[in-house]
């Protein structure tokens, strides 16, 4: 199985601008810094939800923060590994 086929929701938390200049398709932009006012909306994204940024870093602490708060996710690393995964036959 593909993770184009486990991935429900795709958070990557990098700034408006990183995200204009690329992301994988169909991902929701909520930088690092807004998730604690966007909590209760992540909590009724699908499950599993996996995070990215740039390099794997700021989404670790959102994976963190998540988690603690009760929202199942993963740290996805970077918003290109994982594009290039789901682009994978």
């Amino acid at each position: 199985m593909q993770i184009k086929d486990q991935v429900q929701t795709i958070i990557d938390v990098r700034t408006p601008a990183e995200f204009s200049r690329g992301h994988v398709e169909g991902s929701i932009n909520i930088p690092l810094q807004d998730l604690p006012v966007r909590l209760e909306d992540i909590k009724t994204f699908a499950p599993p939800i996996l995070l990215c940024c740039a390099s794997g870093n700021r989404s670790a602490q959102a994976t963190a923060y998540l988690q603690k708060n009760g929202v199942p996710c993963e740290n996805g690393g970077s918003w290109m590994e994982i594009n290039q995964f789901i682009h994978q036959e």
